[in-house]
């Protein structure tokens, strides 16, 4: 298929675009490769795909009207898979304005040329975040999600809300995916895991939130990036069981899905650290810190649905997954 990556010089999008382009896909791939973080970073995850003679890169923001039409054009895809967003909940707090450009000015962007353009499907990731003040887990699609607890979460509820308007008024089939705290190998430098990694190494303390009391849903990215082929390769389709009179959030009598990705295995913040000590060979110093504001203590994901319409759970452990980005931290930095 040809198909639009968003977000192809990101963490995970980097990662779908290879394996989309190992299987035989026309991949075009749009990236701002703003510096959010290490620019470096997103030019050599880059680096690892400009090879492949199926695969198009167009540096720009999909917050540029003009130029993401001109993509669509150009290029033609059937499928569009979003993952071109600004990310992160605490960094919402400073610069509030990066998230609507990006998460919904782009957002629609994507949006109408997919409207404009005959695509099949397209899929774009949500987050957990979205799930806020629930307190109720695992957390389900199923589950009302009305308050967010971060500007970054109501960004992503919007995109939810904006896709089902499109499947509704024009038929476009449309997945979100929410995901649950992606780690791996070229992560991004803002997330724990890349912190904690290079204060340990550097023997320097590392912030812990919320005293340590966190549990999260840590699923590894190629766990992630399975988990999205999947659902692009099975266009969404209208529930023919929805009903008005009790509506279910997760379907639409419109062609309309929504999915969790998570691990479906909670782990303790201290036992992830643990997990990290051990597979660097040194402890950790660290500075115990109350809770964030928009961040939430725990995260659960239900993924049945997941497991009944695509046959596909997460599995990777932590300390398969720890490992595994530890080698590649230690061989990418040389440390």
């Amino acid at each position: 298929m040809k198909i639009v990556v968003t977000g192809s010089s990101g963490f995970i999008g980097n990662v779908l675009a290879k394996r989309l382009l190992d299987r035989g896909d026309e991949v075009c791939g749009i990236d701002d490769h703003n510096d959010y973080y290490d620019v470096k970073l997103k030019e050599a995850r880059l680096a690892k795909i400009q090879g492949y003679a199926n695969f198009k890169h167009v540096q720009a923001s999909i917050a540029n009207r003009s130029v993401v039409e001109q993509v669509f054009q150009e290029f033609q895809p059937q499928r569009v898979v979003n993952l071109a967003a600004q990310a992160g909940v605490r960094y919402s707090t400073i610069n509030p304005y990066a998230y609507m450009d990006s998460n919904l000015v782009g957002f629609l962007n994507i949006l109408e040329c997919c409207r404009h353009n005959q695509i099949e499907h397209l899929v774009y990731a949500s987050t957990s975040s979205v799930y806020g003040a629930n307190t109720k887990q695992p957390f389900s699609v199923h589950d009302n999600v009305d308050h967010p607890m971060s500007l970054y979460a109501a960004t992503k509820k919007a995109n939810e809300l904006l896709a089902h308007s499109y499947s509704s008024l024009y038929k476009l089939p449309t997945t979100g995916l929410r995901f649950f705290t992606v780690y791996g190998p070229w992560g991004r430098p803002d997330m724990a895991l890349f912190k904690f990694t290079r204060s340990i190494l550097a023997g320097e303390p590392i912030d812990v939130f919320n005293y340590g009391n966190h549990r999260r849903d840590f699923t590894y990215v190629d766990d992630i990036v399975e988990g999205v082929i999947r659902v692009l390769d099975q266009v969404a389709v209208a529930n023919p069981t929805w009903s008005g009179m009790e509506p279910d959030s997760a379907t639409s009598y419109a062609p309309y899905r929504l999915y969790n990705i998570g691990n479906n295995q909670p782990v303790e913040l201290m036992k992830y650290i643990e997990v990290l000590e051990a597979c660097l060979g040194k402890k950790a110093e660290m500075n115990l810190l109350p809770l964030q504001p928009g961040d939430v203590p725990d995260t659960f994901a239900d993924v049945q649905d997941l497991i009944d319409d695509l046959g596909y759970r997460p599995d990777t452990s932590i300390e398969v997954g720890i490992s595994n980005f530890v080698q590649w931290y230690r061989q990418y930095y040389q440390v």
